[in-house]
């Protein structure tokens, strides 16, 4: 008996049924490179299981592999000799339905590795945010040592729909300037990884809110100053990361004080600040 090659695999009556049935049971496990050493291995096996992942598979040869993992997340990498892990381009995504959980897991593992949160290099991490290019749900990426990216995202409530011509809807949390100049900040700092470019964009929008002193609320100037100050951590520059804690603090008891979100703006800042540094 032969198949027509419009036949559906699965069913030998065109059916998709056995398709479907099949998808609807499937796992899909990202493949991931990392360096071609028994050693890459071992560092990638000391970093995942430290962060709370399970070694589930490990082999030596003929190909170097090792598998991670806990619950529906499930990771596999292959040794590639000669792998740069700063040229790397690899990334997954991890759906869940909460961002906050995962993220203080995983940076309570890189404190313990590191003494601290590794904020730049690999491996490194981002906070939790909302992101407009992600429908306005929170996320992180976690960079592996191997320089691969794992964004881990918050699950929609509903099913995204896409906005004319199949784009990506751009989700605005609202506000003036500052804050739109903030999400595309988060946007080009978090999920491109542009780190001066972010600097360079929010810092114009910051220092025309200066120049235009009232213009901005207290409330939309703050979470900007934070996230110029996690960048600046971020691009190796510590003292300009102090002195924009230093306005944060001078902005909560000036104009914003009593604004809580200010005030937690500023303790969130100071307290990244100290745990980049160790």
């Amino acid at each position: 008996m032969t198949r027509d090659d419009a036949t559906p695999p699965g069913s030998e009556d065109g059916s998709e049924d056995g398709f479907e049935d099949a998808l609807a049971a499937a796992i899909m496990v990202p493949l991931l490179p990392c360096g071609g050493d028994e050693a890459d291995l071992d560092e990638l096996v000391a970093f995942w299981t430290t962060l709370g992942l399970e070694v589930t598979y490990r082999q030596r040869r003929p190909n170097p592999i090792v598998a991670f993992g806990r619950g529906g997340l499930q990771l596999q990498y292959y040794g590639m000799p000669g792998w740069d892990p700063e040229q790397s381009h690899s990334t997954c995504v991890v759906a869940v339905p909460d961002t906050a959980p995962v993220y203080e897991t995983f940076a309570a593992g890189l404190r313990t590795l590191f003494g601290r949160l590794p904020l730049s290099g690999a491996p490194r991490v981002t906070r939790p945010r909302k992101r407009a290019n992600n429908g306005g749900l929170s996320g992180f990426s976690l960079i592996d040592p191997a320089g691969n990216w794992v964004r881990v995202t918050r699950l929609p409530d509903a099913p995204v729909v896409a906005g004319e011509g199949g784009t990506t809807t751009w989700t605005t949390g609202g506000g003036g300037p500052l804050a739109r100049a903030l999400e595309n900040a988060v946007v080009v700092g978090d999920s491109h990884g542009d780190v001066a470019q972010a600097r360079k964009l929010l810092g114009g929008a910051v220092r025309r809110a200066r120049a235009a002193d009232g213009s901005s609320p207290a409330g939309e100037l703050a979470p900007a100053l934070a996230y110029l100050a996690e960048l600046a951590v971020r691009a190796g520059d510590p003292a300009a990361a102090v002195e924009l804690v230093a306005e944060l603090d001078e902005l909560a008891g000036g104009r914003g004080a009593g604004d809580a979100a200010v005030r937690s703006a500023a303790d969130e800042a100071r307290a990244l600040v100290t745990d980049a540094a160790g």
